[in-house]
């Protein structure tokens, strides 16, 4: 039996212990035990809101509301500077949707997100929010270059882990559209706060030669002045689980991979996955 001081919850208060910040935490073992530590709390998205996006385009697509296959025109009041490859491109490249989609996932790109706010609605995506139970969580506006200060979107890490939840049992949209939407979330290419501590070996399968089914991550992050923001779904041979890491009120506001959100994010990230695989598919 646990003993009451060393349960997950109290280790992860222990690791947390020297952050000078606030860090949130919501995991849930898709079995009926959910870890959390003021899952509640409600962040800046920053590019977390756009799982939401992604989300409302393959829910829209299925109703015959909009079209993965329409062409969207990068206009030049879409330019926004920061993540991505467009901001390299000049206005007038046209995508198909579920291109533009992709680059919004994978590359974080920002033009492509506005693209895709553009062509749904601010209205549509914060409707899909709420139909699938994220009550906390809002799209604010479009991404612009002048206006970082301002909110660009509301989330909890409790709302977030409901979406890769429900992505993780293929309950979000449909089977086909959702497995569509988790091989993009496997390409995600920022990660850290969630695998910097995992086992290289099975997250570089191509120069390992593992199994590269055997241990994969689909997952979404968002950074700005206000947050360090990771989540998503771990697989592992005994299933899914579902990890979401939040951190504001820092101190050093710049991007580096030893930021002590990074650092400390990891460090649960390892400590969920070592109970997950120690009990074969369970946190407790």
């Amino acid at each position: 039996m646990t003993h009451s001081e060393l349960t997950l919850e109290k280790r992860i208060e222990a690791i947390l212990f020297g952050l000078d910040a606030h860090m949130s935490v919501f995991a849930d073992d898709l079995k009926g035990n959910v870890i959390e530590r003021d899952a509640d709390h409600v962040f800046e998205s920053a590019s977390t809101i756009k799982i939401f996006i992604l989300g409302c385009l393959f829910d829209l697509a299925k109703r015959k509301e909009a079209d993965l296959e329409e062409m969207l025109e990068y206009r030049e009041d879409f330019y926004v500077n920061g993540s991505g490859m467009l901001n390299a491109m000049q206005p007038g490249t046209r995508l198909r949707a579920v291109d533009a989609a992709t680059l919004m996932i994978i590359c974080s790109d920002n033009i492509a997100t506005n693209m895709l706010i553009d062509y749904l609605g601010i209205g549509r995506i914060n409707d899909f929010i709420l139909r699938i139970g994220c009550g906390h969580t809002r799209l604010n506006r479009m991404l612009r270059s002048d206006t970082w200060g301002e909110m660009l979107g509301a989330v909890t890490p409790r709302d977030m882990g409901r979406f890769f939840a429900l992505l993780g049992k293929r309950q979000l949209v449909g089977p086909e559209e959702d497995a569509q939407m988790l091989g993009i979330f496997r390409n995600q290419h920022y990660n850290k706060m969630l695998t910097g501590q995992l086992p290289l070996y099975y997250l570089d399968a191509e120069e390992s030669g593992a199994d590269p089914e055997l241990i994969w991550t689909a997952t979404k992050s968002g950074s700005m002045d206000a947050c360090r923001n990771d989540g998503g779904l771990i697989h592992t041979p005994y299933g899914e689980y579902v990890l979401v890491l939040m951190c504001t009120d820092f101190h050093n506001k710049l991007e580096f991979d030893a930021h002590p959100a990074f650092l400390y994010g990891q460090q649960i990230s390892r400590t969920l996955f070592d109970q997950y695989l120690a009990l074969e598919g369970r946190f407790r």
